[in-house]
């Protein structure tokens, strides 16, 4: 038999108090060294939580653009509440928040002005047409760090979780943070909370580390996704603590028609030591939105608790795209009501139809050295008739049912694949003898070997 993979049971402990440990730990790295560094009070701003500092911010970060290229700017937030509405960052630029610093979003809506929806998915992901803005931004950036001693950028979301709730809202919600076609980005040491809707948004981006960050939002909050990267390549994802209302790490590339003819893959992407809380949805989701393509995913001694599902495929006939060269292992499950689930019959379609003939390509899944306790159901496999998944390969699993367990333990359709010493015994679909399942042997390289050291 072979040598099972499972993460150390003291890593549960650590699990719990993951955001507390990450606080503690925040000053072991911090923000890159830049030449020029300016505080936004320099600016005019005001950390009482209650005057508006856009306007701060926005100069804050015009003057400091012109030292990009000068040996680059650090715009530092002292401790305080800086409220403000949406800003943009720009290259060679730090974004660095003191300990007790907190970031607030302003709750006023006339401060989020309407921006165009993104090209892959032709229209904003909640309501037709534009969108909100997203609270930080930028496009075509380079060299960009948002970093520090674990200060807070806060959403405060309630009002727009509500009015979504009330369906009152004409546009979609904006992000916490979104950068589009950007490249050498790092987020690290901070705590990011409450967002209107998704939190980070790498978008069309390359090279990315996101690194000992902490997401919070209720669990039933809507859509607050913890780290979707979305058509981008090398990103990686590691020792982050993410509670959230949806998927807490989404991988996505477009929805239906936009995305397949934006055409631009997620691939070559890193998640590795995260702790993920989420009732209602997976600790990582591959789509819905994968219509550009989503290949080569290393996920990698990951624990969940409480989470409705551990990796998770969902797609969907008029998706198109594909999903393929995923592996998985060193997973440590802790309350779940499934340990693999793939769904082939997600419905949302951006105009409320979609190509009938654009059918998704899922193919080469592997998951190995897996514990689960406390279980409802080990596997709900369900492909698309006539395009069934395929390539799918299960090894060294064990599943320790739930005292209100399904009494059917996998219910499986369309799908093929092997197995190899899984626990509870396997669907006829996935019945066939395999042996360990496959993970890349040659490293990934991605980010900078270490994080920088500087502090402000």
């Amino acid at each position: 038999m072979a040598t099972r993979r499972i993460p150390r049971p003291a890593a549960v402990a650590v699990a719990l108090c993951a955001a507390a440990l990450l606080a503690a730990c925040a000053g072991a790295s911090a923000a890159g060294c830049r030449k020029h560094v300016a505080k936004v009070t320099e600016y005019g701003a005001v950390g009482d939580g209650k005057r508006l500092n856009t306007a701060a911010f926005a100069k804050a970060v015009a003057d400091l653009s012109e030292r990009a290229r000068d040996g680059g700017a650090a715009l530092v937030v002292p401790p305080g509440k800086w409220l403000t509405g949406p800003f943009n960052l720009t290259s060679h630029f730090t974004l660095y928040l003191d300990e007790g610093a907190e970031i607030l979003a302003s709750q006023d809506m006339k401060d989020w002005p309407l921006i165009a929806p993104l090209p892959s998915y032709g229209r904003g992901r909640d309501e037709p047409g534009p969108r909100y803005s997203n609270f930080i931004a930028g496009s075509n950036l380079t060299d960009v760090i948002i970093t520090g001693k674990n200060g807070t950028i806060n959403g405060q979301g309630q009002v727009w979780w509500d009015k979504y709730h009330a369906k009152e809202l004409q546009f979609t919600r904006g992000y916490l943070l979104e950068l589009l076609y950007s490249n050498n980005i790092i987020i690290s040491n901070v705590t990011f909370v409450d967002s209107p809707s998704w939190n980070l948004h790498p978008t069309y981006c390359t090279n990315v580390t996101i690194s000992g960050v902490t997401i919070l939002a209720p669990v039933h909050s809507p859509n607050t996704d913890g780290i979707d990267p979305d058509s981008s390549s090398h990103v990686k994802i590691e020792d982050c603590y993410i509670v959230s209302g949806d998927d807490c790490i989404a991988v996505k590339s477009g929805w239906d028609e936009y995305g397949i003819k934006f055409n631009m893959p997620s691939q070559h992407i890193i998640i590795r030591r995260l702790t993920c809380i989420s009732p209602t949805s997976a600790m990582i989701a591959l789509g819905s939105e994968m219509s550009g393509g989503i290949r080569d995913v290393r996920a990698e001694d990951n624990i969940a608790i409480n989470t409705e599902s551990a990796v998770r495929v969902k797609s969907g006939v008029g998706r198109g795209g594909f999903v393929k060269d995923i592996f998985v292992r060193g997973l440590s499950l802790h309350t779940m009501k499934w340990v693999f689930w793939m769904t082939g019959n997600y419905g949302q379609h951006p105009d409320n139809s979609s190509d009938p003939n654009a059918m998704p390509e899922v193919t080469g899944i592997n998951y190995s050295d897996v514990f689960a306790e406390n279980v409802t159901m080990a596997g709900r496999m369900e492909g698309i008739p006539n395009d069934p998944y395929t390539g799918i390969c299960i090894s060294n699993v064990t599943a320790r049912l739930a005292p209100d367990a399904k009494k059917l333990q996998w219910n499986c359709t369309d799908v093929k694949g092997v197995t190899y010493d899984v626990t509870p015994k396997p669907c006829p679909e996935l019945g066939a003898e395999g042996k360990p399942c496959a993970f890349p042997e040659e490293e990934l390289i991605i980010g900078p070997h270490e994080l920088p050291k500087c502090t402000y």
